[in-house]
């Protein structure tokens, strides 16, 4: 447990309970005194006590007046009550006010390692089930913040989110995603990826000593101040438009007051343009258009919105043109449509323009092995088409107009085979089809894919099947029977 308070006002019995609780096993982190109800109903009302042993009979404010006054609170301690013999009276009373557990002085040291192992276990339980809750609430606010929902949806995420302090004054924070975990703070809602950023909902008057302390390097946008679940979505839009602002000027704290509300027209025709320079020599001018375009945008010439659907369009222009060239490396470009996943916008330019740098080497490349398969594909059909013919890899080199060394080490890279060999089992193939569906002569079938001399016909067939063709016919002819 986190915090454990005595409350006795005799000196003696007070450090003696603090020595078992000390030896009792169960681990206190923090342990408070005092001699009077009325000081430990002040600490109880200034932070949070997981147990409390008081005395009944206390100057000021007695234990009665102080578990009553407890029962107020919105945090309640578990209460141990310690009396005389002669108080049960009014222990038992206390019991009925909500005392967990009673012990008589002088008090047993098994007694109390006993109070506190229960407590534990039931303090454990409790975080458990807090913490469920607070997660339910948690995302049943957050689908509030980003989505459409219902009346009734609504009525039961008010439920929720108005026990907790921040509901009656708060601001909301949008800023890149942090890396640190849950903040525990009663103060504080957190959800740390939350459309590419980390929001937070903080108390209003917290606002300032929290940015200064937990993101004062991080370009954050500020929603106005708020009160109440049903502005939560407002708050939510106003914090990201701004935290977009500071993304793209640069600024560690944006207000939604201070941020552009018009929007400069899209020019896709500008971007499809820029696009299309990458896979050129005009790389560098491509380039250089668009740390224009991000020089602008810091400067206000242009809308943090404008410049977000620029560079989608540009992305989008991207995969477009060249999805067919290396269609694996142009999916990487696709993360840039996620912009605010970047810190800022220097950091998104410089690995922008640096993976179009390296992706115009590859398109040069990779290019010329597009322009090869296309050839290739040019050369299969040419030979599918013009196989009866008198044909040569000279032929056919000469009509997709390639070098004929390089066309023959292209081929067979293309095809797993050298053009005498792909040409020699296509004409086969087709002289098979001809000897099972029709019965032209041996001599027809020859002319037909290609070969002038029936005897080489029959001896290049022999060496390809195995038989000659006409024994390839009657064998076929016998399978149909």
């Amino acid at each position: 447990m986190n915090t454990l308070l005595i409350v006795e006002d005799e000196k003696m019995i007070r450090q003696g309970l603090k020595t078992m609780i000390q030896r009792s096993g169960v681990e206190v982190n923090t342990i408070l005194e005092c001699n009077n109800g009325q000081s430990a109903y002040e600490i109880l009302n200034s932070q949070k006590v997981d147990v409390m042993f008081t005395d009944i009979r206390m100057p000021k404010m007695d234990g009665i007046e102080l578990v009553a006054a407890v029962s107020e609170l919105t945090y309640k301690p578990l209460i141990v009550a310690v009396s005389g013999y002669d108080d049960f009276s009014y222990a038992v009373e206390m019991l009925r006010g909500g005392v967990r557990e009673y012990i008589l002085k002088p008090v047993e040291r098994e007694r109390v390692k006993s109070i506190l192992e229960t407590f534990e276990k039931e303090l454990i339980r409790r975080a458990a089930e807090e913490e469920e809750l607070r997660n339910i609430g948690k995302n049943q606010l957050k689908y509030v913040m980003a989505g459409d929902v219902t009346r009734k949806e609504m009525q039961m995420v008010a439920e929720w989110f108005e026990a907790r302090p921040v509901s009656k004054d708060y601001y909301i924070l949008c800023t890149q995603m942090q890396e640190e975990k849950e903040v525990n703070d009663e103060n504080i809602l957190y959800w740390q990826d939350m459309e590419k950023s980390s929001v937070y909902v903080v108390k209003g008057d917290d606002k300032a000593e929290f940015l200064k302390e937990k993101l004062s390097q991080a370009h954050t946008g500020i929603s106005r101040r708020y009160q109440g679940v049903e502005y939560v979505k407002a708050a939510y839009q106003e914090a990201k438009a701004a935290r977009k602002e500071a993304f793209c000027t640069g600024r560690y704290e944006v207000n939604y007051e201070e941020i552009r509300m018009d929007a400069d027209k899209p020019n896709a025709e500008k971007m499809n343009r820029i696009a299309q320079q990458i896979g050129t020599s005009r790389i560098e001018e491509s380039l250089s258009d668009i740390r224009q375009i991000v020089k602008d945008t810091k400067r206000k010439k242009y809308s943090a919105l404008t410049f977000e659907e620029d560079i989608c369009s540009f992305i989008d222009a991207i995969m477009n043109i060249y999805q067919n060239v290396i269609p694996k490396e142009v999916e990487q470009a696709a993360r840039f449509k996620e912009i605010y996943s970047f810190s800022d916008i220097d950091a998104f330019t410089e690995e922008l323009t640096g993976w179009l740098t390296d992706f115009h080497g590859r398109l040069d490349t990779e290019f010329d092995d597009y322009k090869n398969k296309q050839k290739m594909q040019e050369a299969i059909g040419y030979i599918h088409e013009n196989f009866d013919k008198d044909l040569n890899m000279a032929v056919v080199s000469n009509y997709v107009s390639m070098n004929y060394s390089l066309f023959s080490y292209v081929f067979k890279q293309y095809t797993g085979k050298n053009f005498v060999n792909y040409l020699k089992e296509f004409r086969i193939g087709e002289a098979k089809k001809l000897l099972e569906q029709t019965d032209i002569r041996v001599a027809e079938i020859s002319h037909r894919v290609g070969y002038e001399n029936e005897k080489h016909f029959m001896k290049i067939f022999r060496s390809v099947c195995g038989v000659s063709p006409t024994e390839y016919r009657k064998n076929m002819q016998t399978i149909k029977r």
